[in-house]
């Protein structure tokens, strides 16, 4: 079995959309996905960024501290599952960020509505930041999310950052995408494929 490890920022519509294609690739390729808490606010503070990206990064504290509390107590498993009822609500739904939404998310997994306290408060954000460097590290560059590392049967590791597609693929249209990644992702000296993107994420 393959083991896919996604890291994401809840509040990212690139990484929902990469995270709902790695879901369809584990139902048409013989692979196991588990999702890490990435936090672009984390990643960019201090840093010098356009107004507008300041204030989006400003509301993500919130959502990864959140799915940061859960990964920490009940472990990577439930963060699937929370990251799924925080996303339809954030993407989907496009409900206003705030402890209503988290406790509505928690409760829709069976999660106590406590973890929602932790959105508030910066006790989780050395965690965070660890987790950061664990998923980006081996990517090599300071990119952002998603950032995947592939584990194949034989313990090889690709790292990468990406895919950026949208909409989402789906059902063979999303393996024939995977294992075109893995190919590039597989191929000594590969870095980097890239076009402007033309459209903004479309999340449904």
């Amino acid at each position: 079995m393959t083991t896919v490890d996604m890291w994401f920022d809840p509040k990212c519509p690139w990484a929902w959309i990469s995270s709902r294609w790695l879901l369809e690739v584990e139902r048409v390729r013989e692979v196991e996905v588990r999702f890490h808490v990435l936090s672009l606010s984390v990643l960019n503070e201090g840093r010098e960024v356009e107004e507008w990206y300041r204030e989006w990064l400003d509301e993500g504290w919130g959502p990864a501290r959140v799915a940061k509390a859960v990964e920490r107590r009940f472990g990577p498993a439930e963060v699937r599952a929370v990251y799924t009822a925080l996303g339809n609500r954030i993407h989907l739904e496009k409900l206003p960020l705030g402890r209503e939404l988290y406790v509505d998310a928690l409760a829709e997994v069976g999660l106590p509505p406590d973890l929602a306290d932790a959105a508030f408060t910066p006790e989780l954000d050395e965690a965070l930041l660890a987790g950061n460097h664990a998923g980006l590290d081996p990517v090599g560059e300071d990119l952002g999310t998603p950032a995947i590392h592939v584990t194949l049967p034989d313990a090889t590791v690709h790292a990468f950052f990406g895919p950026v597609v949208t909409p989402t693929p789906r059902g063979e249209a999303a393996g024939r995408l995977w294992d075109g990644v893995l190919l590039v992702a597989g191929t000594e000296g590969f870095y980097e494929l890239k076009r402007a993107r033309t459209s903004s994420p479309v999340v449904g």
